[in-house]
């Protein structure tokens, strides 16, 4: 175990100081947000680049801690080539002092978002093999009884050869939570209708709509269903995919959300060859199968690996299963208890040490 409060070393990047063992030597500020900053370094002993997370001040907020532990704890379940590797906790210099976390992750050049909106040549192997990636991913997330519940495609990292990891849990649960799922997750554009309906109880086929919403916005290079809000965003949806019928919509238990969708004006479909002419009939085929409105008839992830839009790369031997679920009985022990939260974060960080 390598000991806390251990030789340090202090920079800045990015405007904010990180506090990190002295083995990470900084290079750039890579990324920034609402969770913190992202600041690239070369981790001297291992001999390899890494990107630095610190999320600042985490138990000020239970939803935002609740959000890193979950995050933290699947990444160290996790061990799948296409989601993104943690390697490392950086401990406080002070246990009373605990405030901070780092999170010492795979460093990636690129993300999918920086690629589709740059002026990089994108061709149907790029498409192809983006996307059976992801699809192998995602298998292995939702057999350890996981949804991800954020895919976009800047969760989505890229190096120049093409890998590409799956990253951002933080609003990942697990589907055998037996509470109620909130409507309040995904970037909007890449949300699934059963959770703008109020559908409680979704299950993991959200994230096929996602990935359906990223193909077609690879294809495009623009996003498909831009909205505002959830009322534009579904109007958005039925003017491509068409207004869905009284047998697409029986599946809805909310019936303020199925006179909505009754209430809309009729839309037919439109043409998927002419509207993403870039797409081959394959790519076509699994795009339209992605994007189905109710949930149930949506392809899954199984069957979206078989389809011949990547058939190319399509390799069973490859596409392995997660053999322990992920457990998230934690969970109920931390609501409204930060102490024991804190706690469990800090052994977090003791384990991954071991």
């Amino acid at each position: 175990m390598q000991f806390l409060g251990g030789h340090m070393r202090t920079f800045h990047k990015g405007g904010v100081e990180f506090t990190v063992d002295h083995k990470y030597m900084p290079v750039k500020a890579i990324g920034s947000g609402a969770y913190g900053v992202v600041c690239a370094a070369q981790d001297q002993e291992a001999k390899r680049k890494v990107a630095i997370k610190k999320i600042t001040n985490v138990f000020e907020d239970m939803v935002d801690a609740k959000r890193i532990m979950r995050e933290v704890r699947m990444l160290v379940h996790f061990d799948h080539p296409n989601i993104i590797n943690l390697y490392d906790l950086v401990p406080p210099r002070n246990r009373n002092e605990f405030r901070d976390m780092y999170l010492v992750l795979e460093y990636m050049e690129t993300d999918l978002h920086k690629i589709i909106y740059s002026k990089n040549v994108l061709t149907n192997q790029h498409f192809q093999y983006f996307i059976y990636q992801l699809l192998k991913g995602l298998k292995y997330i939702h057999t350890a009884g996981v949804i991800h519940r954020d895919l976009k495609p800047s969760n989505i990292l890229l190096n120049a050869n093409c890998d590409l990891k799956i990253c951002d849990f933080g609003l990942a649960r697990s589907t055998r939570d037996e509470n109620a799922l909130t409507q309040y997750v995904v970037t909007r554009w890449y949300r699934a209708p059963e959770i703008m309906c109020c559908d409680e109880f979704y299950n993991a086929t959200v994230d096929v709509w996602s990935v359906g919403c990223i193909l077609g916005e690879m294809f495009k290079r623009k996003p498909l269903f831009p909205g505002d809000h959830y009322i534009q965003q579904l109007n958005l949806i039925f003017q491509t995919c068409g207004t869905p019928n009284a047998d697409d919509t029986a599946w809805i238990k909310n019936e303020k959300a199925r006179q909505f969708i009754r209430s809309r004006p009729n839309m037919k479909r439109k043409n998927f060859t002419r509207t993403f002419d870039r797409a081959t009939s394959d790519g076509v085929d699994l795009l339209q199968q992605m994007l189905q409105f109710d949930p149930n008839k949506r392809i899954s992830v199984d069957r979206a690996l078989s389809h011949p839009f990547i058939s190319a790369y399509h390799s069973p031997e490859e596409e392995v299963i997660c053999e322990i679920p992920f457990d998230h009985k934690y969970e109920q022990y931390t609501e409204g208890n930060a102490s024991y939260l804190k706690e469990l974060m800090y052994q977090e960080i003791l384990n991954i040490r071991c």
